[in-house]
């Protein structure tokens, strides 16, 4: 005789607490969808875009996106404190500029330096250091007449150069003559002496490419003439411009026919027009 129904039993179920703890073991060990992502970089990555978040552009992409280097521009350089008028003046075929800057107008004392333009993407470049020098007594003048104790202002040719010694070696023309003797006293009482040991005539109302010594003025007597660079004597001069001994040496050792060298000379207010 079967059992009544009221003494089955119901089927197979785990007490409450048992439940509790079971779900406790699956959250723990069985949530592939969270722990496998904290686990598998892969994965975050992929469950971040899944949700809709750029995520970190890829390796390639990120070099595609740098822009690319700009290369330095690179300006020829000018030869300073040179107004855009006395950059004019300056031959195109010149690669050598000697350029004297008086201190005042009415200053005899100026300092001297060499520039060289050898590369032209660099443009003007020093070769010397600054020099001291003296002009003449009175300063400077952008009209130059016989006896005004004045130096002409101007842009002006190197094409020969002369003097009692023999010249360092120099490619410079040169014209070694007896003729080339000093005597007497400077303004301020000092012995003239040796200035004309070495001499560099600067193209000022002279024939261009001639001895130093060459008497034509093509402009006239009245304009003066005989400017030159000569060997300083320590006082200002009548009209020319002087350097120390070993300066005028190195000045001519320097000086090269085919770069074509001229002369700036002026106060610094006329050069920088």
């Amino acid at each position: 005789m079967s059992r009544p129904s009221a003494l089955r039993r119901p089927p197979y179920a785990l007490p409450v607490g048992a439940c509790a703890a079971a779900l406790l073991l699956l959250t723990a060990c069985g949530d592939t969808s969270g722990n496998a992502a904290h686990k598998d970089p892969a994965a975050r990555a992929g469950a971040t875009a899944t949700a809709g978040v750029a995520g970190p552009p890829a390796e390639g992409a990120r070099k595609r996106a740098a822009p690319a280097p700009h290369a330095p521009v690179v300006r020829p350089r000018e030869i300073p404190a040179l107004g855009p008028r006395t950059r004019a003046g300056i031959p195109a075929s010149s690669k050598q500029v000697f350029v004297v800057t008086g201190d005042d107008y009415d200053s005899s004392l100026s300092t001297a330096v060499l520039y060289t333009r050898d590369n032209p993407a660099l443009g003007w470049l020093p070769v010397t250091a600054r020099w001291p020098a003296h002009n003449a007594l009175n300063g400077w003048t952008d009209e130059h007449w016989e006896n005004d104790l004045r130096t002409p202002v101007g842009v002006y040719g190197l094409t020969y150069a002369g003097g009692l010694f023999e010249p360092p070696e120099t490619a410079f023309p040169y014209d070694r003559n007896p003729a080339f003797v000093a005597s007497g006293e400077g303004f301020d009482g000092e012995p003239l002496e040796g200035s004309f040991d070495y001499v560099v005539a600067i193209d000022y109302n002279r024939t261009p490419g001639v001895t130093p010594l060459d008497p034509e003025r093509p402009l006239g007597q009245e304009r003066g003439g005989g400017i030159w660079i000569h060997v300083d004597h320590g006082g200002p001069t009548q009209g020319c411009i002087s350097l120390p001994l070993d300066r005028m040496r190195e000045l001519l050792s320097t000086l090269d026919p085919a770069k074509n060298p001229v002369v700036v000379m002026g106060d610094a207010e006329a050069l920088e027009r």
